[in-house]
């Protein structure tokens, strides 16, 4: 079945006609009318959208103020003034593509963008966010116990119906039991430890390209890419993972039902629920991977100046963009996150619109017949296929995970996030009533395996956002340096700002006749030395003391913010019960009502009891 047909009712027809509008963006979903003609399953999945975008509002609004305080910080903050005035501090050349020396100040403008996102209030946004998607989830599982409630599914076993429709189908169905084989487990572990090594790969390949990149761009005869050589990398760089993951999720598709062909699952909702894992796992290093390295790999690995790491021993690697490593993950972020739903919605939203202009371009003139028009209309409509809804629900995990993990790199995913959803929602409504055939109904009384891949993502983005803020962030320097080298604590009235110094304690001194070729380099005359961001000795090269406090400070605040975080979920958890009293009441009464009538339909009848007169007459009758 496709369109609307008439053995519905004219209101329900009209309102989910309503609701497969852009004017009704804004709109409250009908649920129960999507339920009566889709199925529970995908009610179930708008009702979850529906909450999520619902839920996006707070997490949007606060993430946005988080960025917007930030402008405070533009002209005001301490560290930007310093770098905006240091025209006195030449910066080493970051890699074989400048072989020249930067002024600190001219990184003036990106120091003060990073401010917008890297301030004091991304650990409280980050804090925010670990809290905001526990409340997310046990809200949404009290939703999901009402709604399911009232469609009386609340009990409902979904092995009891498939074992029903099985026999119903095929009287000689004999059960299926429960098999394990641990050969089959090996083989399936070893294949996706294979799949997600490839995909750590595709990374390196990401790192390849990014160093080659730079090469290029650096020779080319263009004066701006000559000067942006950074920036035009990222951006690049950005875009070539972009089409990666394109690529790369048919051949996960492809790649997680061979592994559950492999696995012989007993029934369809289990096959689902496997395919589920592994198809979300591979999917998440190939969205994630870039970002894995971008915020914990990229610049941490190469040397020192005068003694670089090199690719195969020619490419010296890729450095951190001038301002910092935030940057470089910010601008990731936001271009992967920005095409993904931009460009996802377009290709989901006109792919079937033009198939079905195409196919109705391609039919025979319009039957007289009203009945026969309607079957000539649904024949019209674009096939439906078992990943249709499965498709939709992977999209929205994969944001969900963008909107969540690494959140603390950039604050306005959950705003780009519900401005996609709005979109989203009216998208999937007029595809699924006004261009396709109608989804084959399926019951189903939660979102099935979706609520456990959310559940691991809300813990994921705890430990990543925790790393992000210590060692991809300025944050940890700043306060240590604050409170122990801060020139604050020599004067306990000073007027002086506590961050005083910071851009100076925070770069090392590199001497530039330490250079293999420091007449190579543009602008070496009179030269000295130049200053890199680490903290190392000025003469040997080699780690400070500094820089191991500073990395034990990063590991204590790491275990101290999941801790604090996660203990924040679980009290969250424990304080938002799962179920509402009101339907544990209900299913209780249920129940107590269906045991009095099981009890009284078991009940012998009631002897009738003697009375007093008829013993009497017994007795003297007998007499």
């Amino acid at each position: 079945m496709g369109a609307l047909t008439p053995c519905h009712s004219s209101q329900e027809e009209k309102k989910l006609k309503t609701w497969a509008q852009w004017r009704s963006m804004f709109h409250k979903q009908p649920v129960d009318e999507i339920r009566n003609y889709f199925g529970e399953k995908v009610a179930l999945y708008f009702a979850w959208l529906g909450w999520y975008t619902y839920m996006l509002v707070p997490a949007a609004l606060t993430g946005l103020v988080v960025f917007l305080s930030g402008f405070s910080l533009f002209e005001a903050s301490q560290i930007s003034k310093e770098i905006c005035e240091a025209d006195n501090i030449l910066m080493c050349p970051l890699g074989d593509h400048s072989r020249r020396y930067q002024r600190l100040s001219e990184t003036c403008t990106f120091a003060k963008l990073t401010h917008l996102f890297d301030n004091d209030g991304t650990v409280v946004f980050a804090i925010f966010m670990a809290l905001w998607a526990t409340v997310f989830l046990e809200i949404w599982k009290r939703q999901r116990a009402s709604v399911v409630l009232h469609w009386k599914l609340y009990v409902w076993d979904e092995d009891q119906e498939e074992m029903a429709l099985e026999l119903i189908h095929c009287p000689g169905y004999k059960l299926q039991l429960h098999q394990h084989s641990y050969l089959r487990s090996t083989v399936i572990l070893v294949l996706t430890l294979l799949m997600i090594s490839l995909m750590i790969g595709m990374a390196h390949v990401l790192v390849v390209y990014r160093v080659l990149a730079s090469a290029l761009f650096s020779s080319s005869a263009l004066p701006f890419l000559e000067e942006q050589v950074t920036t035009a990398v990222v951006v690049t760089g950005a875009l070539v993972h972009y089409v990666t993951i394109v690529i790369m999720t048919k051949v996960n598709k492809l790649v997680a039902l061979k592994l559950c062909d492999f696995e012989k699952p007993r029934t369809f909702s289990e096959r689902e629920s496997r395919f589920t894992i592994r198809f979300f796992t591979l999917q998440f290093f190939t969205h994630f991977s870039s970002l894995i390295y971008i915020a914990f790999i990229l610049g941490r690995i190469n040397g020192h100046p005068g003694k670089s790491t090199r690719l195969a021993g020619l490419w010296k690697l890729e450095e951190c963009h001038a301002s910092g490593c935030m940057m470089d993950l910010f601008v990731q972020m936001a271009i992967i996150m920005g095409l993904k739903q931009t460009l996802s919605n377009c290709a989901e939203y006109l792919g079937p619109w033009l198939a079905h202009k195409w196919r109705s371009k391609q039919a025979s003139a319009p039957a007289r017949d009203p009945e026969l028009g309607d079957w000539q209309r649904n024949y019209l409509l674009n096939p439906v296929n078992t990943f249709s809804l499965f498709d939709e629900f992977m999209e929205m995990m994969i944001q969900y995970g963008f909107t969540t993990i690494f959140v603390a790199a950039f604050p306005l995913a959950p705003l780009l996030a519900l401005f996609s959803n709005l979109v989203e929602i009216r998208l999937d409504a007029i595809k699924m009533v006004r261009l396709q055939r109608r989804l084959v109904p399926r019951k189903a009384k939660d979102i099935g395996t979706w609520l456990q891949v959310l559940e691991t993502i809300g813990v994921l983005a705890v430990i990543a956002n925790g790393m992000v803020i210590a060692f991809t962030s300025e944050f940890i320097p700043r306060v240590v340096y604050k409170y122990r080298y801060s020139p604050c604590l020599k004067e306990a009235n000073s007027t002086v700002d506590c961050l005083t110094g910071y851009v100076n304690h925070s770069l090392s001194v590199f001497y530039t006749k330490d250079f293999q070729d420091p007449d190579g380099i543009k602008g070496s005359e009179n030269v000295t030395h130049c200053r890199y961001r680490d903290y190392r000795h000025p003469r040997h090269y080699t780690l400070t003391r500094k820089f191991w406090f500073l990395l034990a400070i990063r590991l204590a605040f790491v275990i101290l913010f999941e801790h604090v975080a996660l203990c924040i979920k679980l009290i969250a958890a424990w304080f938002v019960p799962d179920v509402p009293q009101s339907v544990k009441n209900s299913v209780l009464e249920r129940k107590y009502q269906h045991l009095c009538e099981k009890m009284r339909e078991r009940q012998p009848p009631t002897p009738t009891h003697p009375t007093a007169a008829s013993i009497f007459s017994a007795r003297s009758t007998d007499v």
